[in-house]
């Protein structure tokens, strides 16, 4: 192979362990690898980008990746770093997340070319679904020892002191299903090495333990590191829950802002994990960051090359538009140009007012819309000094005490932005 796959990796700080023999195994010729998604939801979320970025960089290595959706095991749930058991998710349920989750890999990994290497997408339920109780327990289960499976990490916490609850039988075996989903890909195309969050190195390594008793054969482990954040917070997740690669759950704005507030620690990281810019523009980039930390230029890089990537380079540059519209000189036109989600999404937490449809369209006289039918100023006598030092503005343009809110004024035919000063917002919803 021209391209060392774990170097790659290696330099980006993706490797947190690797089986002894998997580089050379890689070097030899063209491999197959997968990595596993449940499919707990119809979207990823960015917590999965590190093993899309596995499965993209290992493609472009000149290998063959797999992405099992986890149809079967998303039935069970994986007891791996969880305190407690989750839900469990119906056939249909399953089949539509899968179908969600394709199109949103389809964005990173080529499936549709040609290529030997066409990355291929696959579901466990599809081979599990016709496995009785019966053959598992005697042609999978007898292979491996409950003394081999108690002394896993994620078994161990869950039956430690600590944990408030046991762990079922059902997510006992979670390991051994698993472990067969790599015996399974190993058998029907050749899949040699399976790939993780370093918490499934137990769970991978009990895969190669089947493919050696049963298959006769080698398999390998790969495992990278959990992605954390300097503060100690969880990385992935805001206040209002994960964010998301589906523009419905997460906006665009609010995607590249996630990445745009990274601290210049976990910017350097991440970086290096979340794009394809090579080993040189990176330094050069960190280089540059660390001259001038407060441009933010690193920070901003890796938000536009995220959200290119993730969403589209016109979601992109409207993103960059929605952020100016709190900071920048922008106007009502920008304004205009917002979607309704990225316009409550960028005036998240801005007090609002509720005014009825018939008051602007006869039109709206300011002393009543920033007084009298709102309190956004606390009287009409504020109101009138606000108004006569030109410090008042709709939607981002000066108006005079004259002024007249129509129809004309509202920015998806709901909303009308006002302004006091540079800082001070409220928004207007008009029913």
């Amino acid at each position: 192979m021209e391209k060392n796959f774990v170097q790659e990796l290696q330099w980006r700080g993706m490797i947190h362990d690797v089986m002894p023999g998997a580089e050379e195994h890689l070097m030899e010729a063209m491999r197959a690898a997968y990595v596993g998604i449940d499919p707990t939801a119809d979207s990823l979320h960015i917590g999965h980008l590190v093993g899309v970025m596995m499965l993209k960089h290992f493609q472009l290595a000149g290998h063959k990746p797999y992405a099992l959706v986890g149809g079967a095991t998303g039935m069970i749930g994986d007891p791996s770093g969880k305190s407690a058991e989750r839900n469990l998710l119906d056939e249909e349920t399953l089949r539509h997340n899968q179908e969600a989750i394709k199109g949103q890999l389809s964005r990173f990994l080529d499936f549709e070319s040609d290529v030997p290497n066409a990355a291929v997408l696959v579901n466990n339920y599809d081979w599990m679904k016709d496995f009785s109780f019966l053959e598992f327990i005697r042609d999978v289960g007898k292979h491996i020892t409950v003394n081999y499976m108690m002394a896993k990490d994620s078994v161990k916490k869950r039956l430690s002191a600590d944990a408030k609850e046991g762990m079922s039988f059902t997510e006992f075996t979670y390991q051994l299903v698993q472990g067969y989903d790599f015996l399974h890909l190993y058998q029907a195309y050749d899949c040699t090495l399976q790939m993780g969050g370093s918490d499934q190195w137990g769970n991978i390594t009990t895969g190669t333990e089947l493919i050696r008793r049963i298959g006769n054969g080698k398999g390998y482990a790969l495992t990278c590191p959990l992605i954390t954040k300097a503060d100690g917070t969880k990385f992935g997740k805001t206040e209002g829950g994960n964010v998301w690669l589906d523009a419905e759950r997460t906006s665009p704005y609010k995607f590249y802002q996630y990445w745009l507030n990274t601290s210049d620690e976990d910017a350097e990281k991440y970086i290096k994990i979340f794009t394809f810019l090579s080993q040189q523009e990176i330094e050069d980039l960190v280089t540059k960051h660390k001259e001038v930390p407060h441009l933010r230029e690193l920070q901003r890089k890796l938000a536009e090359e995220v959200t290119t990537m993730v969403h589209s380079k016109e979601d992109l540059e409207n993103a960059i538009k929605a952020s100016a519209i709190l900071f920048g000189k922008s106007t009502s036109e920008d304004l205009k140009q917002l979607n309704e989600k990225t316009f409550l999404d960028v005036f998240e937490g801005v007090p609002q007012a509720q005014i009825a449809r018939e008051e602007i369209a006869s039109g709206l006289d300011m002393i009543g819309a920033l007084a009298a039918k709102t309190e956004f100023l606390s009287s009409n006598g504020e109101a009138r000094r606000e108004l006569k030092q030109n410090s008042i503005s709709v939607n981002k343009e000066k108006v005079k005490e004259d002024y007249l809110i129509t129809d004309a004024d509202l920015i998806n035919n709901k909303f009308v932005l006002l302004q006091r000063g540079k800082k001070n917002y409220f928004v207007l919803v008009v029913e």
